[in-house]
């Protein structure tokens, strides 16, 4: 389908045929992603659970740091989807040109911070023995990789304001499958232990990151960066950081509860944070087309609003929102089923009775909550394709600071229930940033604050 077709598609189609259209290479990447995930974690859990419970602790360190990647991939898609929709190629193609080049910049600075500052943020967060050494050596390398993943990011975003989320699916695709390929040759094979995945991960992002940009100035996309007697335009940087920061702030704030979170989740000992991990990774796997529905309302929310067309977009939430529940209800049902064939699975370490045991119990307290997640998606795909991304960032920031974080200090503190407090204000604090979020949704302010930002976007005459 051609660049233009999909516009018309995504502006005057059959709602759930755009919806599924443009999610399901969305649910394949994100599927794909997860995958390569489990595969590294069931590859390392091999090594021993506290190798795998090195993964899951250093992650929320990581994610701290490419969230201003994050931030930046979505104002991107925002503003690039509202300029397509108004028919603003060439101010859409100037936008493109900045992003570039904050986006490098940035990565590249942060993966030079991050790779110095790994040893002091691990002794911080209250690692030790081998916990602290595995998770050191996975975390330096993994920051390596941050301005592959950076450029990428770019690609994706230039692809998905344009409704082509086919030609990203297929790229990572092939990355994923490289990357197990990889793993066992360079943790096993060539003796590297956990360092070997975090190499065979940083190889496999570096060849997608160069093969999207070949493919991106080679195809026929209606936007191509051009750096060729570029100039930082203050204008454009000002409106890109108006989106960018709320989400920018609101993925750090997520990052930063969680590396608390696993502070918490350490001191009950490397079984809780290996259970932890794991079975995230399993919710997430669930929750892919969830997940790809919220991707994809980001460019279906940005594009009819470029071109004033409020009935469609409360057209897609509703549909996404119905979607997306379905899935959390048949997803969480599977999950209480096959609790403990679903852990047995992932975890395969011989010393992980305890770590099995725990994951069975927080597998079925996440069955409840992903239906919770699916609408979750929804509502930070309406908010951020909208340009409204302080309501995403308040989201984000306040099930966790404000009600997940303070839940568990409760819990740890004044009951005797053990991890399972951890389970308890994870599925709650869900709840409430659904509530909250619907809320803000009805109060229809987010369609106010549109109309500020398709003007603001309007070139002069």
């Amino acid at each position: 389908m051609k660049d233009g077709e999909r516009k018309d598609m995504i502006l005057s189609g059959s709602m759930y045929k755009v919806l599924f259209t443009l999610s399901i290479p969305i649910m394949v990447n994100n599927l794909i992603q997860t995958l390569y995930n489990l595969a590294d974690g069931v590859w390392v859990s091999k090594i021993s659970s506290v190798h795998f419970a090195a993964t899951a602790f250093v992650w929320p360190v990581n994610f701290l740091f490419i969230s201003i990647g994050f931030g930046l991939t979505i104002a991107g898609t925002s503003i690039l989807s509202q300029l397509i929709g108004g028919d603003k190629y060439e101010e859409a193609n100037d936008y493109v040109n900045q992003l570039m080049v904050i986006s490098m910049l940035t990565a590249l600075v942060f993966s030079l911070v991050g790779y110095m500052i790994t040893p002091y943020v691990i002794n911080l967060m209250g690692a030790r023995g081998d916990l602290a050494e595995y998770s050191n050596i996975y975390l330096r390398i993994t920051f390596l990789d941050m301005p592959f993943m950076f450029l990428f990011y770019n690609f994706n975003s230039i692809m998905n304001a344009q409704g082509n989320t086919i030609t990203p699916t297929l790229l990572n695709g092939m990355s994923a499958v490289l990357n197990v390929i990889l793993d066992p040759i360079f943790i096993f094979t060539l003796d590297m232990g956990i360092a070997g995945a975090a190499i065979a991960t940083l190889i496999s992002r570096a060849i997608l990151a160069i093969v999207s940009m070949y493919i991106l100035m080679r195809s026929p996309s209606l936007l191509k960066p051009s750096l060729k007697g570029f100039k930082f335009n203050k204008g454009k940087i000002k409106k890109i950081v108006k989106i960018a920061l709320p989400s920018s702030i609101g993925q750090s704030g997520t990052a930063l509860g969680f590396m608390v979170l696993n502070t918490f989740i350490a001191s009950y000992g490397t079984a809780t944070m290996a259970a932890y991990g794991m079975v995230n990774r399993i919710t997430s796997l669930v929750m892919q087309p969830a997940g790809g529905i919220g991707a994809a309302l980001t460019a279906i929310v940005g594009q009819n609003m470029g071109a004033n067309q409020m009935d469609r977009v409360k057209e897609a939430f509703r549909k996404a929102i119905n979607f997306t529940v379905t899935i959390g209800v048949i997803g969480g049902l599977i999950m209480l089923w096959k609790d403990e064939e679903i852990i047995h699975l992932f975890m395969q370490s011989k010393d992980s009775m305890e770590t099995i045991r725990q994951g069975v119990s927080y597998l079925r307290y996440s069955a409840f909550f992903t239906p919770l997640m699916g609408i979750f998606n929804v509502l930070q795909g309406m908010f951020q394709g909208s340009g409204h991304t302080k309501y995403s960032m308040s989201m984000e920031i306040g099930r966790l600071w404000f009600v997940r974080l303070p839940m568990i200090l409760v819990f740890k503190h004044l009951t005797n229930i053990g991890p399972t407090g951890i389970w308890i204000s994870m599925t709650v604090s869900n709840l409430i940033a659904c509530i909250y979020g619907f809320l803000i949704y009805r109060r229809n302010t987010w369609q106010e604050r549109v109309v500020q930002l398709e003007e603001s976007v309007k070139p002069s005459n």
